[in-house]
Formats: C-alpha cells, structure tokens, sequence
C-alpha cells in the first residue's frame, strides 16, 4: 500500500474516533479501496476533526492539497476554538478551581502560538484575551499553588528561676565577732513533785532577729513530764537578739537546766 493511501486510512480513522457518521466512512473507505483517493478526501469532514482536535496537523505523507485544506480550516475555526477555551477557564477561575484554571488559560497560549493561529492572535479580539489571559494563568497559578508553611515558631527563651534565697545563717557562740543575744525574760518552772538528787537538762533554742525563740529542742533530758514543761516555757522568752556589727541576726543558744532538791523548811 502507498503511502498516500497510507495517509488517507489514517485521515479516515482519525475522523472516524471523532464523531463521522458511519455511512460517511464507509463509503470514504470504498472510495479510496478504489484508489478514487480525491474523492474520499472530500467525504471526510475535515472541519469536524480540527474541532475535536485543535492540534491535530496532517502528516507529510498526505498530499498537499490535503495539508493545505486542513491548514485553511485551522485557520477559520481556531480563533473560535481559542475563545471557547478561554471562557471555559474563566469560568474555571470563577468556580476557583485554580489549578484547572491555570491549565486552561495555559491551553489558551499555546494555542494561540498555533502557526494557523498566529495572525488572528496578533489582533482583536483575540489580542486582548492574550492580555486578559496571561493575567488570569498568574492568578489562577498564585492561588493554586500550597500556602507557605507557617514560619517556624520561635522558642520562648528560657529564664533561669532566680536562686533560691538562703536562708538567713545562725550564728553561735563560737563566732567571735557576734554580740549574743542580752536576756530579758527566761525562767524556767518549777519541777513537779519531790526531787531528791540533782538533775540536769539543756534547751537548744534559736533566737530571731526579733528577740523572740523562733524554735526549741531538749538536748538532754531532764524528764519527759519536766521536758514538756519546759520546752513550753522556753518559747516565750524574750531576749535583745544578737547583732553583728549592729545588725540582729539569728542565733542559736544552749541553756543549762539544773534542778536541785530543795531542803527541809527551817
């Protein structure tokens, strides 16, 4: 078979898969069986196949009567083809499917950078929907295209607790340069019931900034109905608290219990 009726049986089909009504291919196809290749051409609806496919273009093997009659109908029907597609993507835009959008408009370039299609293209009305749609793809692009990821959230610096305060120091006897605290009330009571041989105690107390005992604690034990006795009494003696270089200051202080036995009235 030749590569003329090669290109005729492809014309044919081609036409075929768009829509040609059967009676129209049949009698293309018995036209061109009987090599009356002309006349099979001119069954073929050729307008109807540029209109189905915009970018269809007939191969070289096909003659150039049939090239130039596909290149004329190109001509007359893209710019209508063009303006279709146009309001289908601004209706698209409308719709904001964007990405759709984008490639409509996108469609609509290229189509009118159609060789068939440049001389149209260059003049209104179509001149202005180059306008209009290059504007329209950058829209429909920007629109389409993600939301930048949020900037990364900065982490709060972070603050040092302040140090805790420490606690104010106790002073002692053993420091020199501290003036100790001066009595101004501490008795200690009586022992209860009949005491026959000597005893002997000591209250740890801490005395404040105040004067006042801020804490009490028998170091040694008298006895533990005495003991509670006196514990009790400690913590309301009252003294001019201890200073270093004239400032009060805590200090702790170690007082003796002795409790004597008391002897026949005379």
């Amino acid at each position: 078979m030749s590569r003329k009726v090669l290109g005729v049986v492809a014309v044919v089909l081609l036409t075929a898969r768009h829509g040609l009504g059967q009676e129209s291919i049949t009698a293309a196809r018995d036209l061109y069986t009987s090599a009356a290749y002309e006349d099979a051409l001119a069954i073929l609806n050729i307008e109807r196949v540029v209109s189905n496919s915009p970018s269809y273009r007939p191969s070289d093997d096909l003659s150039p009567r049939v090239r130039n009659a596909f290149s004329e109908v190109r001509r007359r029907v893209l710019p209508t083809i063009i303006q279709q597609k146009y309001m289908q993507a601004k209706g698209a835009y409308d719709r904001k499917e964007f990405a759709a959008a984008a490639a409509g408009f996108g469609q609509v370039l290229e189509s009118m950078n159609d060789p068939d299609a440049v001389a149209a293209a260059n003049q209104p009305p179509l001149s202005d929907l180059r306008t209009l749609a290059i504007g329209f793809k950058d829209l429909a692009t920007t629109a389409a295209a993600p939301p930048p990821p949020p900037p990364p959230v900065a982490a709060p610096p972070v603050v040092e607790p302040p140090p805790a305060p420490k606690p104010p120091r106790i002073f002692t006897s053993n420091d020199a340069e501290v003036t100790p605290p001066i009595v101004i009330h501490q008795e200690l009571p009586a022992f209860p019931g009949q005491v026959v041989i000597p005893r002997q105690g000591m209250i740890e107390i801490v005395i404040d900034e105040a004067g006042a005992v801020e804490s009490v604690m028998m170091r040694i034990s008298v006895s533990s109905a005495y003991d509670q006795l006196a514990l009790a009494a400690a913590r309301n003696w009252r003294y001019r608290p201890a200073t270093l270089s004239g400032v009060p200051v805590k200090y702790r202080k170690a007082v003796q219990v002795t409790i004597k036995p008391v002897g026949p009235p005379r």
